[in-house]
């Protein structure tokens, strides 16, 4: 499989998720804030290099591979790079700069479920909604119980592997695994001619 090929399986993985959020969203009453970017915040995010394939490929197809490489090799700070706050008073107030191409964890939270220690599937979503949407949060855990679709951390980071292994399988700070995506796209076009248009290669 080619990288492209593996970029866009992991699109197709992203479509039917973002397919399957909806639905679930539409059935619990679950949504996030406006404006919030509270859980993007944080300096303690891990993802895998494949889930952030897409936005490597989508800065190598813009010609801005090279500048955005750098930054992440100089950027000094733990939070995601992509995330733009509105303000810097105010630093839980902001938005994913490239939002169609976040990873797979930044779509997963709020809205999927994670195994805990005795194998039983617990709803991963930040306190505010547990605290101010408590019958959409309630309803949700419901869900669990009744087996009904709710997207599953778990199930989502295996299919992700069954594209690529060895890009899926380590979780990284989420800067670090960003990085590895462009530098593993970078490497491999180091001696192929990119793809023109919307073909594969």
């Amino acid at each position: 499989m080619t990288i492209k090929h593996k970029v866009l399986a992991v699109e197709k993985l992203f479509k039917r998720l973002d397919n399957e959020i909806t639905e679930f969203r539409k059935e619990s009453g679950i949504y996030c804030f406006s404006g919030c970017g509270k859980c993007c915040n944080k300096p303690n995010i891990e993802a895998s290099p494949l889930e952030f394939l897409p936005l490597a490929f989508h800065w190598f197809s813009q010609g801005k591979a090279d500048e955005m490489l750098q930054k992440l090799e100089e950027n000094q700070s733990l939070n995601c790079m992509v995330y733009q706050p509105l303000s810097v008073d105010d630093q839980n107030q902001g938005h994913c700069g490239e939002y169609q191409y976040r990873g797979l964890i930044c779509r997963l939270f709020g809205y999927g479920a994670g195994k805990d220690k005795y194998g039983q599937l617990r709803m991963v979503t930040c306190k505010l909604i547990k605290e101010n949407q408590v019958e959409n949060y309630e309803k949700a855990v419901e869900m669990l119980k009744s087996k009904s679709t709710v997207p599953v951390f778990s199930d989502y980071y295996q299919k992700l592997m069954q594209i690529d292994f060895r890009l899926a399988k380590d979780m990284l700070p989420i800067n670090e695994a960003i990085q590895a995506a462009l530098e593993a796209l970078m490497q491999y076009y180091a001696y192929r001619a990119f793809p023109a248009g919307k073909g594969v290669a």
